[in-house]
């Protein structure tokens, strides 16, 4: 893919109007924004439109105000940390998307170089429908169209489809360090490729699973969905948490595997406790030992070494999910073990290490990991989508035709 799209170097931005769609949905308190991360990693294009003579039109979503337009998720409250990342003023226009003269006077009126913030896409009803004529009118405000919102992308929407057509458009550089990321993770990669998956439930990364069973040499099951797959195979798990009807389910992705050739690795011992609770008096059982009273809450220390062993096969490696309880002390012993061996081998040059998803990039960054992979992806849903082998609205609208 990341030969295909079309990306900024292609645009000149001078004198022109540059509808830059970001992801502005960041978390704010008491009327601030709490974690700046999406909006820093847009700094770079929006310099880069500004450097080149254009003016930056950040257009985004906030929030779900339900097509309706509703004061508490007015991006306005984003301006300030928007200001604060560009160092540059920002200027923010109030829009309904119903009319949108106010905002044309307000950018034809910004000098060159200019940042502006539109107000949020979603007070349309039309911006989740990917209606036609709402794109027209976001496409007038315009001279070309940049997404830098890969957040977005697996959602087909005006400002994140339709528009993209209708401009001469690219992706930003935030989306093309992403694309290309991904493109090394499981789009082309460099072989042998292990996944880490984790998380509570088989049943919400069925798709993923199926994909990857596919396209990887090794798969590594951590975390409660590790459960499910120890009872389908008769393993006894005790008082933990499983998905007890998914039997055939687990089946059919073992019997995939194994036609596919990819190892499919899930712990042999665990770290089990009789009350969940930080720091709860714990054991490391082998999983032919299993108290029947107790709860599996964190692969144990034969699995760690196990799955070291096949991340030191591997060229490269991508994650979603951690290996146990990792909020809770002491059962994130083995996500932060397995996190900081693949940071290690990564800052050796051994290993492309690709990760995404929210819980998984908390859990890297507890074990103060997440800087030293290749790449840590915020995206979310769109990350989970391309992991599952989903084509991304957002991203299929940049491709070069």
């Amino acid at each position: 893919m990341s030969a295909s799209f079309k990306t900024i170097d292609s645009l000149d931005f001078k004198n022109k109007r540059v509808l830059l769609r970001a992801d502005l949905n960041v978390p704010v308190v008491d009327g601030k924004v709490s974690d700046a991360t999406r909006i820093e990693r847009i700094v770079p294009t929006i310099r880069e439109i500004t450097k080149g003579g254009g003016k930056a039109i950040l257009i985004s979503h906030f929030g779900r105000p339900k097509g309706k337009v509703d004061k508490a998720f007015s991006l306005e409250a984003v301006v300030p940390a928007v200001a604060e990342a560009t160092g540059h003023p920002v200027g923010f226009v109030d829009t309904d998307w119903v009319d949108v003269d106010k905002a044309r006077r307000a950018i034809e009126s910004a000098p060159a170089g200019s940042i502006l913030v539109l107000e949020n896409t979603r007070f349309h009803p039309g911006e989740e429908k990917n209606d036609a004529e709402l794109a027209k009118r976001m496409a007038s405000l315009g001279d070309v169209y940049v997404n830098d919102a890969f957040s977005a992308a697996h959602r087909a929407h005006a400002s994140t489809e339709a528009l993209a057509h209708l401009l001469p458009s690219a992706a930003g550089l935030a989306m093309q360090a992403e694309l290309e990321a991904l493109e090394k993770g499981l789009g082309n990669p460099k072989r042998p490729v292990i996944a880490v998956v984790g998380g509570a439930k088989v049943s919400t990364k069925l798709e993923l699973l199926g994909n990857l069973v596919g396209r990887v040499d090794a798969l590594v099951i951590g975390g409660a969905m590790a459960n499910t797959f120890l009872l389908a195979k008769g393993i006894g798990i005790g008082k933990s948490l499983a998905e007890h009807d998914m039997g055939d389910t687990v089946e059919t992705i073992l019997g995939k595997a194994e036609k596919a050739r990819c190892a499919v690795i899930v712990p042999v011992d665990a770290t089990v406790a009789w009350t969940f609770a930080a720091n709860a008096p714990h054991q490391h059982y082998g999983l032919d030992a299993m108290d029947p009273e107790g709860m599996i809450l964190d692969i144990g220390p034969q699995s760690i070494e196990r799955i070291k062993g096949a991340i030191d096969e591997a060229a490269t490696l991508v994650w979603n999910g951690p290996l146990g309880a990792f909020e809770t002390v002491p059962f994130d012993a083995g996500t932060n073990a397995v996190a900081k061996y693949v940071a290690a081998r990564t800052k050796a040059g051994k290993l492309v290490s690709v990760a995404g998803g929210g819980d998984t990039v908390s859990a890297l960054a507890q074990a103060g990991a997440k800087d030293d992979f290749t790449y840590v992806s915020t995206a979310g849903g769109a990350f989970l989508e391309w992991m599952e082998g989903k084509t991304l609205p957002g991203v299929a609208a940049l491709l070069k035709a």
